[in-house]
């Protein structure tokens, strides 16, 4: 989940590549066409730059600012999510269900209608992390992608399986609370792997993210450019065609085509954004649109049940036109510093709003207005998310990222010594 994010803007400064002094160029400066396609010609000198690689080098200014519209998406994407929960899911609509007590669309119609919608915001989600994670990984050697995946997603994650464990025991009765093996082997964020249920429903999103990172490392693993990255996108959407069509079962788990097409709209409108539009990068993503609508259609019949592809595949369409807007730099002049802290909170937030959240809704159904009490519960989480952000994801960051820095140092030492 760019849930779980990136930064909206890559890190500035030279870095030192496998304890070699090679110095990255920064990229506060524009990064020349040798960056992308250009050779070294004989000893002491370099080809001059083809027309190719000349077009495919990098727009001075592009790629190297923080996107705040990105931030704003990412909580906006979240609250839409948060609202489905409440509001707006097959299950809250049942009757006699255990968190309204009735079907959500009689209590409060309107805020139904709206909230059945809200699902789409994982794939809003997914779009944003394939964006983020190309501009946060360009110019990183694999062990930062590494140290910034480790440091981003867990230590959030680790309080969220906490704080929901613990909700779930002072609260029983709405969500069935797994078995302690199971809560145990969840600190890996592998449970999916291992067949093992989730602490909190909204978790099954990050295994589609943590298949992403390790194809994508293959990717940062060689270096990052744009030739490469355009490659990335063709096979990985071939064989996201491919691999359920062949019914190669190994194959489609890494793969993962439920989820691939939205990483790979986003990794083609982050090229659009470093180095110009141009046919090939709108082919990718007019393909990556074809197949979501097709993704989203089959998650209305088989999962969700309460939305209209019509309405739904609108939804997505805005949502992939504002993020060409981003790209081509037409919101850049948004700057609005609170936006910073809105994508910080995105994450926590995420984690922990749904099962605790729904549980809350059930226990407080009848002492207030439905509709005060959603956005009561959302206002609470939010305040919440912040302060988890602020003095539990960060200091342990911190923490994590000194150890692993640590830890790969003495590593590459070891390495070093006959």
């Amino acid at each position: 989940m760019s849930m779980q994010g990136a930064d909206s803007g890559p890190p500035t400064g030279g870095r030192l590549v496998g304890g070699m002094q090679k110095v990255i160029p920064s990229p506060r400066q524009p990064l020349p066409a040798a960056t992308t396609e250009q050779s070294p010609g004989p000893a002491g000198t370099t080809q001059k730059p083809t027309r190719a690689s000349a077009k495919h080098a990098a727009i001075p200014g592009r790629g190297n600012s923080r996107l705040y519209a990105i931030d704003g998406l990412r909580l906006l994407a979240a609250l839409f999510v948060a609202f489905h929960h409440y509001a707006g899911t097959a299950r809250v609509n049942a009757p006699d269900n255990a968190i309204w007590g009735r079907s959500v669309s009689e209590i409060m119609p309107n805020w139904f209608r709206f909230s059945a919608y809200g699902w789409i915001g994982v794939e809003i989600f997914f779009v944003i992390s394939g964006f983020v994670i190309c501009m946060s990984c360009w110019g990183r050697t694999p062990r930062q992608f590494f140290t910034s995946r480790v440091i981003r997603l867990y230590p959030a994650y680790w309080f969220g399986i906490v704080f929901t464990s613990a909700a779930l025991i002072a609260m029983p009765g709405v969500w069935e609370r797994g078995r302690a093996r199971e809560v145990l082997l969840n600190f890996t964020m592998l449970q999916s792997g291992s067949r093992v249920g989730n602490v909190d429903g909204v978790y099954w999103t990050l295994w589609s993210e943590m298949r992403f990172y390790l194809l994508f490392m293959v990717l940062v693993v060689t270096g990052l450019t744009y030739r490469k990255v355009v490659v990335f996108c063709c096979v990985w959407g071939a064989a996201s065609m491919l691999a359920p069509a062949a019914g190669f079962a190994p194959a489609t788990l890494i793969i993962n085509p439920e989820g691939s097409w939205y990483f790979i709209a986003g990794l083609a409108l982050y090229l659009m954004h470093r180095f110009g539009q141009d046919l090939l990068l709108w082919g990718i993503l007019g393909l990556s649109w074809m197949m979501g609508q097709l993704e989203i259609g089959h998650r209305i019949d088989h999962i969700e049940h309460v939305s209209s592809w019509r309405g739904s595949v609108l939804i997505f369409t805005v949502f992939l036109l504002f993020m060409v807007g981003v790209a081509l730099g037409y919101t850049d002049r948004i700057r609005w510093k609170w936006l910073v802290t809105a994508g910080a909170m995105t994450y926590p937030f995420y984690l922990m709003h749904y099962f605790v959240g729904t549980t809350i809704i059930n226990r407080l159904r009848d002492t207030m207005d439905a509709r005060l009490l959603v956005l009561s519960v959302i206002a609470g989480f939010l305040v919440l998310s912040w302060l988890v952000h602020k003095y539990v994801e960060a200091p342990l960051a911190r923490l994590m990222k000194r150890g692993l820095d640590t830890s790969f140092a003495r590593l590459r030492n070891a390495s070093s010594t006959p």
